[in-house]
């Protein structure tokens, strides 16, 4: 997915990829626009893969770039995963050379809100 990333102003392409529930893989990459920073995320892209396909949930989740460090999801993505992800859900980073380090989805967004907050 990083491949197709549209990243013309960043140069960061990254790509991503999610397990749902039922098993089905759904990728995204990001895709930057003109009037920045309006772009799109790929995790972002990812899941909005998942829900127009049908999943709910994500199981797990790869995230890759070529950063000088693991490369993370954005505080924003954070919290997106979050709405369709549970505190124990693995979010893997990944370079070209393949995964360079995983977590938890509570080790990036520790005591998060999340749609139990609300009684849902």
């Amino acid at each position: 997915m990083r491949a197709h990333a549209h990243a013309p102003y960043s140069r960061f392409p990254v790509g991503a990829a999610l397990r749902d529930e039922g098993g089905a893989i759904h990728a995204g990459c990001n895709v930057e626009n003109a009037a920045y920073p309006v772009g799109t995320c790929a995790e972002a892209g990812a899941i909005a893969a998942m829900v127009a396909a049908g999943g709910r949930r994500i199981a797990a989740i790869l995230v890759c770039g070529d950063g000088n460090g693991p490369v993370t999801p954005c505080g924003a993505c954070r919290q997106r995963i979050r709405e369709f992800a549970g505190p124990d859900t693995p979010i893997h980073t990944a370079g070209p050379g393949g995964v360079a380090r995983s977590f938890t989805l509570a080790e990036l967004l520790p005591e998060s809100f999340g749609p139990e907050t609300l009684g849902e």
